[in-house]
């Protein structure tokens, strides 16, 4: 579980991000979740985002997101989903205590 200040850091680190994942019409699926998992493992924190036509509230998405990847959930801004990994090979963020 993160406290406010690591999430206040990760979104800080997040800000420049561009989303790299797109959730649509065909909405959230078991490869999605493979994909993702794989790629929070390499970047350790991702953004998501959730196109206009898609059936999830980005809310929803991004918690059941966080719960299929064991990652931690840490902000949805508009429909921008922001998930965060430490990863278990090459950590690179070093969160505050």
């Amino acid at each position: 579980m993160l406290t406010g200040k690591q999430k206040r850091f990760l979104r800080k680190e997040a800000h420049h991000l561009k989303p790299i994942f797109q959730i649509g019409k065909a909405g959230l699926h078991e490869t999605m979740f493979k994909e993702i998992n794989d790629v929070l493992e390499a970047r350790e924190l991702i953004k998501i985002s959730v196109l206009q036509n898609a059936i999830e509230d980005p809310n929803e998405a991004g918690q059941v997101l966080a719960e299929k990847t064991e990652a931690e959930f840490v902000q949805v801004l508009g429909n921008v989903i922001t998930l965060y990994k430490k990863s278990e090979n090459n950590p690179n963020l070093q969160l505050p205590r």
